[in-house]
């Protein structure tokens, strides 16, 4: 695993599939999702969440980024996040998406013990095509996205996104 200091509070890590970029373009529509975790051996996490999505017939993985290790935000006295993006095709529609990321999150122990806490895996729709929605269940694109570190430092290693 190679370690690459951004600034004092910020490190990329680039390890196994993290990042991986894939020449396949299957056509369907586009999504961008961030994940994120900060409980247990969150890389190792990582590369199974890979490769359980590789294996699924519902996304395509078509990039991700390198993974971020960052202070956490909100409740602040917990042991820092490691984010990554996941640039993916799929059929499913924006709700269908997140009814299945939630199942994935369940399927890998999803711990959220309260808001901005510790947790074992998050998973987020941060854009889909470049639609917006914005309901009780699904805001898309992710509030604040454009504020956070945990998104726009992954964003910026995608070949295949324009920043």
């Amino acid at each position: 695993m190679l370690r690459k200091s951004i600034d004092q509070d910020n490190e990329v890590l680039f390890a196994g599939h993290y990042p991986y970029l894939s020449h396949q373009n299957l056509g369907k529509r586009e999504a961008m999702l961030g994940i994120g975790g900060n409980i247990g051996d969150v890389v190792r996490r990582f590369e199974h969440l890979f490769t359980f999505l590789n294996r699924s017939a519902l996304v395509h993985i078509k990039e991700t980024s390198p993974i971020l290790k960052n202070p956490p935000f909100g409740y602040m006295d917990q042991e820092d996040f490691y984010n990554a993006l996941i640039r993916i095709e799929t059929d499913l529609t924006p709700k269908a998406l997140l009814r299945y990321i939630l199942k994935v999150e369940k399927r890998f122990g999803r711990k959220r013990l309260f808001k901005d806490g510790p947790r074992t895996l998050d998973i987020d729709i941060i854009f889909y095509e470049n639609m917006s929605i914005n309901d009780e269940k699904l805001t898309i694109p992710h509030p604040h996205w454009f504020e956070r570190d945990s998104v726009l430092i992954p964003l910026a290693y995608l070949k295949g996104y324009p920043v």
